[in-house]
C-alpha cells in the first residue's frame, strides 16, 4: 500500500514513524512534511487546504490511502475531495468536521446524542456575553466558536479578561467550569463501528505547575495509572458511540478520528470538547504504545470495515513526550535557530527515546543543518517499563538537544509517575 500523509507537525511525524514500521506500507509520502519526516517519507509540496490539489497529488502518487492530519484541511473539505477522486481517505467530511470547526455545532450534537457536557451559552453580542458570564461566575470559560489552533480557549477568574476574549472572537461559547483531571481519548471510527485507543493526558499550560498561558500542548503521557479501569468502556457507551450514531442519524456520518477531550468531574465524566483528528502531543504517546499495524487500522476506517478487525494490541510500556518550544511561544515564536544534538539522541537513546519534529526545516540547501520553523519545535518521546522510566529517558534525551532560547516543561507526567 502507498500512503500519503497530509500535514507537517509532530503529529504527522508520529503517524509517519508508525506507518514506516508497518510492513504493509510499500511507499510513504508526506505533504508538506518537515525535516524529521523527510527521514522516513518522501516529501511533496502542496496547498494542504486545496482539496483538488491534494487529490491530484494522491492520484499522481498512486496512493491507496490518504491520511489528513490537521484540522484546518478537514474543515475545508479536503477529505471529501480525495474520496470524490475514488481514493480511500482517513478523515471526516467537511460537514462532520464541524464537530471541531464549530463549538456551537458540537454542543448541539451532544444535546441530540444525550452526551454529558458542560452547560453553556452561545453568544454573539456584548449583552449575551455579559449575561452568560454573570450566570456562571468564576472561573470563566470562554471558547472561540471556530478553529484557533488550540489557543481559542480562555479560563480565568478575571471577568474583564474573559469579556475581552469573548468580544475579540465574535461568536463564542461560554460555559460552566468543569473540575477534575482532564483525559484525551481518541477513537477510530468508520461511521458505525467505534474503536477506542488508549487514553492519554496532555499539558496545556506553558509553564511548570500548570502556570502560564494556554498552548497547543507541552507534553503528554500514557497510560493513566490513576484512571478508573472502566473509563474507556464508559466513554465508549456514553460519549463516543452516541455521538457517532447521532451524526449518522443527521445524515453526516463521521469517519476518521474522533477525539473526546474529557473532564473527570466530581459528578462524573463530562465532554470538554471534540476534535476531528489526532491530538498533538497525545498522538506521540498513544502511537508509541500501539502494536497493531497502523495502516490497516486506518484503511479499515476509510473503507467501512472496522467491525472485521481483531481487537487492537498494545504494549505494556508507558510513554512520555516532552515538547521543546521556541523562544516566546505561545506568542510570536522566534524561528531560524539551529538545532543541535539530534544525532546524539539517535545514536545514544534510540530505540527507547526518539525525536519527533514539529516546527523544523532544513537550513537552505544544507540537509545536515536543521533549524526551528515554528512555535512547538520538537516532541521528545520515550517509552519505559513504567512512567518513571519513560520520564527519565525522555528528559535524558531532552538534555542532549540544544536550541537557543528554547523552553520546555520539567514536570510532564511527574505527578502520575509518583502516584503510580
Amino acid at each position: 500500500m502507498k500512503v500519503l500523509v497530509i500535514g507537517g507537525g509532530a503529529r504527522e511525524h508520529a503517524l509517519c514513524r508508525s506507518l514506516s514500521l508497518d510492513p504493509a506500507v510499500t511507499a510513504l509520502h508526506c505533504a508538506p512534511g518537515n525535516a524529521g519526516i523527510a527521514d522516513v517519507a518522501e516529501l511533496h509540496q502542496v496547498d494542504a487546504l486545496d482539496g483538488k490539489a491534494v487529490a491530484a497529488l494522491a492520484a499522481e502518487l498512486g496512493a491507496g490511502l490518504v491520511i489528513v492530519g490537521p484540522e484546518a484541511p478537514l474543515v475545508a473539505g479536503v477529505a471529501d475531495a480525495v474520496r470524490e477522486a475514488g481514493i480511500p481517505c482517513f478523515g471526516p467530511s467537511k460537514e462532520a468536521a464541524r464537530l471541531e470547526g464549530s463549538k456551537a455545532f458540537a454542543k448541539d450534537v451532544m444535546a441530540g446524542a444525550g452526551v454529558p457536557t458542560a452547560r453553556s451559552y452561545v453568544c454573539t453580542t456584548p449583552e449575551e456575553v455579559d449575561e452568560a458570564l454573570d450566570a456562571f461566575g468564576a472561573p470563566y470559560v470562554v471558547k472561540d466558536d471556530g478553529l484557533a489552533a488550540g489557543k481559542g480557549v480562555v479560563v480565568t477568574d478575571d471577568v474583564e479578561q474573559a469579556r475581552e476574549h469573548a468580544l475579540a472572537c465574535g461568536r463564542v461559547v461560554i460555559e460552566e467550569f468543569l473540575d477534575g483531571p482532564e483525559v484525551s481519548l481518541f477513537a477510530v471510527t468508520d461511521g458505525r463501528t467505534v474503536v477506542p485507543l488508549c487514553p492519554a493526558q496532555d499539558f496545556k499550560r506553558a509553564l511548570d505547575g500548570d502556570e502560564g498561558p494556554n498552548t497547543g500542548g507541552m507534553g503528554a503521557y500514557s497510560p493513566l495509572p490513576w484512571a478508573d479501569p472502566k473509563l474507556v468502556d464508559e466513554v465508549q457507551e456514553t460519549v463516543l458511540q452516541p455521538t457517532v450514531d447521532e451524526l449518522s442519524r443527521r445524515g453526516t456520518p463521521f469517519s476518521g478520528l474522533l477525539y473526546a477531550g474529557l473532564a473527570i468531574t466530581s459528578r462524573g465524566v463530562r465532554v470538554i470538547e471534540f476534535n476531528a483528528r489526532f491530538g498533538d502531543p497525545e498522538t506521540q504517546v498513544v502511537l508509541a504504545r500501539l502494536r497493531t499495524p497502523l495502516a490497516g487500522l486506518l484503511l479499515a476506517a476509510a473503507n467501512g470495515t472496522l467491525a472485521d478487525l481483531p481487537p487492537l494490541r498494545w504494549s505494556d510500556d508507558a510513554a512520555v513526550t516532552v515538547v521543546i518550544a521556541s523562544h516566546n511561544y505561545p506568542g510570536t515564536p522566534r524561528t531560524g535557530d539551529p538545532i543541535e544534538g539530534l544525532a546524539d539522541v539517535a545514536s545514544q537513546d534510540a530505540p527507547d527515546a526518539y525525536v519527533l519534529h514539529a516546527g523544523t526545516k532544513h537550513d537552505g540547501d544544507d540537509s545536515r543543518t536543521v533549524v526551528s520553523a515554528g512555535g512547538r519545535v520538537l516532541s521528545v518521546t520515550a517509552t519505559g517499563a513504567d512512567l518513571a522510566q519513560a520520564r527519565e529517558r525522555a528528559y535524558a534525551a531532552v538534555a542532549r538537544i540544544r536550541l537557543d532560547g528554547s523552553q520546555h516543561r520539567t514536570d510532564i507526567a511527574e505527578k502520575a509517575a509518583d502516584e503510580a
